[in-house]
């Protein structure tokens, strides 16, 4: 008899669409509009980004993080400069090469940090490698938040990384494909969003969708306007210009309207904290940290991961040896988390 698959816990890629977003895109499947963006639809979620950060701003949509990220790291970026980032960032180890591709060759400097976060002193160092024209000049800093290991960038931490590298003329760019959930995570502090990004020295955010229950759709938002020149262009010549435009903006629209986007980040911000104080103690097993956001990385004896695996469970090793990646989406259930914990229990328990 065989088990059957439950990808629950492997990606937040893996859950579907939500209701917001799906019933949005009922919506605007009908009659016919203007193509290529100028729909209602995207006049009205660009009016939406505008109210949630509390200040102007340019905004595109695209198809996905990796197209976000390199498009907006080329704005700044030419062939002769650097993006400096986190080892751990996916800049660096998950775009197959796209920012240098849209770049034009920009050099990608990865540099430690504790719990996958940069230290404005190792970026004020990447400053001072090289002599002259005989390395590349340095163009952007990009962080990532939530980070790799599902921790969060504080406003505080974000403005200390931004004022070395606009001391050294570079270009802040936020990896948001989990934005909606370090919003959620500092919500409850009095963090807005606009703390979080151009208060503090963002000049332009990849803003993720995907992750937190929409259809193929990323935004792109400048809050340094003049970086925002001739983007559309880009974005065209990038293949990510979109005809029918007006389904991805429909899905911003709805979930910016009454903050669904931060509902849902919530929720599954939430599951994965009841996912680590319900693993917590089982032999063997221990959370590298408490989770910030909607990723829980748990020590795990290898014989448990092996008897979950064969229960059906996928979730995968990550980081360093026995330690286990484990994400929560906007549609973990409580149920979902009993589950699992049931069998790690058993597991661990050699039944």
């Amino acid at each position: 008899m065989s088990t059957r698959a439950d990808y629950t816990f492997a990606s937040d890629n893996t859950a579907g669409i939500c209701p917001e977003a799906w019933q949005a895109l009922a919506a605007a499947n009908a009659g016919r509009v203007p193509s290529y963006g100028d729909d209602p639809w995207s006049a009205r979620a660009k009016a939406r980004f505008a109210e949630v950060f509390g200040t102007a701003c340019d905004v595109y949509f695209v198809f996905n993080g990796t197209a976000a990220n390199a498009l907006a790291l080329s704005a700044r970026c030419a062939r002769f400069n650097s993006i400096v980032c986190h080892a751990m960032a996916h800049v660096d180890t998950d775009e197959c090469g796209a920012p240098e591709f849209f770049t034009g060759g920009s050099k990608v400097i990865a540099l430690p940090g504790e719990r996958a976060k940069l230290d404005p002193a190792a970026v004020a160092g990447a400053m001072h490698r090289g002599h002259g024209v005989h390395y590349p000049a340095p163009g952007a800093l990009s962080l990532t938040q939530a980070t790799e290991l599902g921790t969060v960038y504080s406003p505080d931490e974000i403005r200390a990384l931004a004022e070395v590298a606009h001391a050294h003329g570079l270009a802040v760019h936020v990896d948001g494909a989990r934005f909606a959930n370090a919003a959620a995570a500092l919500a409850p502090r009095g963090v807005t969003p606009a703390d979080l990004t151009w208060r503090a020295g963002v000049d332009v955010l990849s803003f993720g969708g995907t992750k937190n229950g929409m259809l193929t759709t990323e935004a792109v938002v400048f809050f340094n306007r003049d970086l925002a020149r001739a983007f559309d262009y880009r974005v065209k010549q990038g293949g990510q210009l979109a005809s029918k435009m007006r389904f991805a903006a429909a899905q911003w629209d709805a979930m910016l309207a009454d903050g669904a986007w931060l509902r849902h980040a919530a929720h599954a911000n939430a599951r994965a904290r009841q996912l680590a104080d319900a693993l917590r103690g089982l032999p063997g097993v221990q959370p590298l940290f408490e989770p910030e956001a909607n990723g829980l990385f748990v020590e795990m004896p290898a014989r448990t991961y092996e008897a979950l695996a064969r229960k059906g469970w996928h979730f995968y090793p990550f980081f360093r040896e026995n330690v286990y990646r484990l994400m929560c989406a906007w549609d973990t259930t409580e149920q979902d988390v009993a589950a699992l914990v049931a069998d790690a229990r058993a597991a661990a328990a050699g039944r």
